[in-house]
């Protein structure tokens, strides 16, 4: 015959069933959690590389592009009959507002990367559930009440130890290794 309390099915699971189960879920969650957090994360990580990308670029143009193409946007500006100054005034300007209109994408981007919520949310529901599961407490059971359902039993075991004087040593030894 086979023991109704293997199936899965059973409703009589053993605590030991019901640890393992209570054990495997918990796990399964928090392993979910987690990959639902790296999945937001990564992707606020995209959006914020992208905006430090858009400001390393902005910087790359600012500093190097500045000095080699404003001295030959200027000398041809002055070849159209500006004056020198006018000539290297308007090309530093044009350098700058590419620089910021750059600056202005990054900001945008930083803007769209958010905490992670879903993550957030789930871990403060989970949270929520966990404080309200209360453990229940094993109730202790003293050495003198083991001895006395021995006795009662008519127990050889505790007639003896209760008879040699140790009876509180050897039932305590006893009910910790019943446990």
């Amino acid at each position: 015959m086979s023991d109704p309390g293997n199936y899965a099915g059973s409703t009589d699971r053993s605590i030991g069933q019901l640890v393992a189960s209570a054990t495997a879920e918990m796990s399964a969650l928090v392993h979910d959690e987690i990959a639902l957090a790296k999945a937001e994360v990564r992707q606020d990580v995209r959006r914020g590389a992208i905006g430090s990308i858009a400001f390393v670029a902005a910087g790359v143009f600012a500093l190097f592009s500045i000095p080699v193409l404003s001295f030959a946007a200027a000398y041809g500006i002055h070849n159209l009959g500006l004056g020198l100054a006018w000539s290297f005034l308007i090309v530093g300007t044009a350098f700058i507002a590419l620089g910021l209109l750059l600056a202005v994408l990054g900001i945008r981007k930083f803007k769209k990367v958010k905490p992670p919520e879903k993550s957030i949310a789930s871990a403060k529901q989970t949270a929520a559930v966990l404080q309200k599961a209360k453990p229940h407490p094993r109730p202790s059971i003293e050495a003198a009440a083991i001895i006395e359902r021995s006795a009662v039993s008519g127990s050889s075991l505790a007639k003896k130890d209760v008879e040699g004087g140790s009876g509180r040593d050897k039932a305590g030894s006893v009910a910790r290794s019943s446990t």
